[in-house]
């Protein structure tokens, strides 16, 4: 059984990966600055210069770095790069929030159970992208949002916790987004937490918590 964060009060160090407006990574600032997540966030990584989220750090008065994507000629060159800052900034938990790159298989193995991925479906069920038009065009009943430790297979890694939204007949895919959404800031602290706390650990790629396995509905 493999053990995945010593019991630390706020001394847990968040680097958080973003791409986009940063809407989760509001969520975990605040509940950070309020204490409800017992860690704080060292620093935010984009792979886009624009993106909103850097400006809710820079409010926060959090260091963010940007590794532009489009400056490097190859994956591999970015990839490398990309690592290296993350390793500046020696985080505890590497936590994955709307980040819109694969990461290079290697990172993402030296970082095994210190790297968290939020996605928004109830995986297994659709991976990859456009997941809420996905689920109205299959009929699903039920849709949510997933909180998974990253592997190099894309959206596969032990599932940590789901949050689940009934799929209306009425939605459309921004409809359904938004509630999923809501699950997403629900659930994604509550992960962070567990982890911060000393918590949670992978045994046979199974996540458990507090010794026991995880029931992953929440």
């Amino acid at each position: 059984m493999q053990s995945l964060s010593k019991s630390q009060t706020n001394n847990c160090h968040l680097l958080v990966l973003i791409s986009g407006s940063g809407t989760n990574l509001q969520v975990i600032i605040d509940q950070c600055k309020n204490g409800t997540i017992p860690a704080q966030v060292c620093g935010v990584i984009s792979d886009e210069p624009q993106a909103k989220g850097l400006q809710r750090a820079k409010n926060a008065r959090i260091q963010t770095t940007v590794v532009d994507y489009h400056c490097f000629d190859d994956r591999q060159s970015f990839d490398h790069r990309l690592g290296q800052e993350i390793d500046c900034y020696r985080p505890d938990l590497v936590v994955l929030a709307g980040f819109m790159r694969i990461l290079d298989a290697e990172l993402v193995e030296r970082y095994y159970g210190r790297m968290l991925n939020i996605h928004p479906s109830l995986l297994p069920n659709y991976q990859g992208l456009n997941t809420h038009a996905r689920a109205i065009a299959g009929r699903a009943t039920e849709h949510g949002a997933s909180v998974h430790f990253v592997t190099p297979e894309l959206d596969a890694g032990p599932i940590v916790i789901q949050g689940r939204v009934p799929v209306l007949p009425s939605d459309t895919p921004e409809s359904l987004a938004q509630r999923v959404h809501q699950e997403e800031y629900r659930i994604y602290p509550r992960a962070i937490t567990w982890f911060a706390q000393g918590r949670l650990s992978i045994q046979a790629d199974r996540v458990l918590l507090d010794g026991r396995p995880i029931d992953i509905c929440a």
